[in-house]
């Protein structure tokens, strides 16, 4: 037999074929991690846009031009001592729950029975009340666009937000709405500041020394930054994607660190546009701070621009915390777990009809923050207390620095939680 013969023996072609088989599988097992790996990346930006644009609510802008209107550039140390505080209240929280693979309220009950029920319904009310808040936002933002009547922008704004809930590939629809909105709010953020030329330079001073400090200030941005159900909307979301488990805290971590850095990223450029305005001497129109900066520093097209991201601010709110409200439920109770669509669009339908008809409760917003105020504290307690239970977390060893700082954390906004109780005696009286 020739030598060419023998390559036709069945043994000699068996092994080939086995061996371009295990090319072939090889070759589809690194496709299948690229795509894992690609979809793991995707969902950890949304995790990170949700947490963020859900801070980013109506309230984030006043805040933000309030608190430049007093402080002018110094109230960029403000900004930047509030960015390191969240990124370790967020690592904490992330990365605790994440190795646990349970949400904040079943960590809650593990550590106190009891606890996470209280959570779950401190968060779903706290939700409800801001939601309408939210809802209001985003009417106003399309009354300012094309004067669109308010009750009339909330139906559209709630049609909107419900739209993506009822979504096949419901998650992923979130997060790509999320995502483009929250660009947009950067993007034409961003322009304001072009428009403005505020003291960059100055800003940057200021942010490292200081010539004004104001601690309630930077605990008052801590707690609207990663507040109530703030603190959890991403956590929440790379839990029910799946994203759990101690192979996975390197993305974590960064898409924790990211969701901080988005709104980082909003809350100075914000603080910059409204900076030129106001050291230019012009004083900001007191009913609604921020739309005075964006119309002195642009003009009507400022104006307009204001709209948009008073929009996007106010609908992504509503979909992150009608999403993260309903989540603190799904596992404390069947049929909210079975139909939590359905919960969803029930919570935006509630807080779009309590606007609608009551306008904005004062009083119920001002009880709901005072309620806001201690969620944060109770839930990081309990969290970090959970990082060192191996019946939650396994042999998962939590930085020591991270839990010290955890819990310095928790002692502030503890106080600041006890101090707004204040405000619920005052509407009892």
């Amino acid at each position: 037999m020739g030598v060419g013969a023998s390559y036709s023996h069945p043994e000699v072609v068996r092994v080939a074929e086995n061996r371009k088989a295990l090319t072939l599988e090889g070759t589809g097992l690194k496709e299948s991690e690229d795509r894992s790996r690609k979809n793991t990346l995707s969902v950890l930006l949304g995790a990170a846009f949700l947490m963020a644009t859900s801070a980013i609510g109506p309230g984030f802008l006043t805040q933000t031009a309030v608190f430049t209107e007093k402080l002018q550039a110094a109230f960029a140390f403000a900004i930047l001592s509030s960015i390191l505080i969240d990124v370790v209240v967020q690592l904490n929280i992330w990365r605790i729950l994440a190795v646990s693979g349970m949400r904040a309220q079943d960590v809650a009950n593990r550590v106190l029975p009891g606890l996470g029920y209280f959570l779950a319904f401190a968060v779903a009310i706290g939700g409800l009340v801001f939601n309408v808040g939210n809802i209001g936002g985003a009417a106003m933002g399309l009354n300012v666009l094309g004067g669109v009547p308010l009750p009339v922008g909330a139906a559209v704004s709630a049609v909107i937000a419900i739209f993506l809930f009822l979504r096949k590939e419901m998650g992923s629809a979130m997060d790509r709405f999320t995502q483009i909105l929250g660009f947009v709010m950067i993007a034409m953020v961003g322009y304001m500041v072009f428009r403005t030329h505020p003291p960059v330079t100055l800003a940057l001073k200021e942010a490292v020394l200081p010539s004004t400090i104001d601690w309630m200030i930077v605990l008052t941005l801590v707690g609207g930054t990663v507040g109530g159900y703030i603190s959890f909307a991403g956590a929440h979301r790379i839990i029910d994607a799946g994203i759990t488990g101690r192979d996975n805290l390197p993305s974590i971590s960064k898409g924790a660190i990211n969701a901080i850095g988005i709104t980082g990223v909003m809350r100075f450029f914000l603080f910059l546009a409204i900076l030129g305005v106001v050291l230019m001497g012009h004083k900001l129109d007191p009913a609604n701070p921020p739309a005075s900066a964006f119309q002195i520093g642009a003009g009507d097209m400022g104006y307009k621009i204001f709209g948009v991201i008073l929009w996007a601010a106010g609908i992504t709110s509503v979909v992150g915390a009608s999403y993260t409200s309903i989540s603190f439920l799904r596992t404390l109770f069947g049929s909210v777990s079975r139909q939590h669509r359905w919960w969803m669009v029930g919570f935006i339908v509630a807080s779009t009809t309590l606007f609608t008809t009551l306008g904005k409760p004062v009083k119920l917003l001002i009880f709901a923050g005072s309620i806001n105020g201690l969620i944060l504290p109770l839930a990081l307690v309990s969290v970090l207390l959970a990082a060192y239970r191996k019946d939650i977390v396994g042999d998962y060893r939590h930085p020591k620095w991270m839990t010290a700082c955890g819990y310095l954390m928790a002692a502030f906004t503890l106080w600041m939680g006890v101090k707004s109780l204040g405000a619920i005696s005052t509407l009892l009286k």
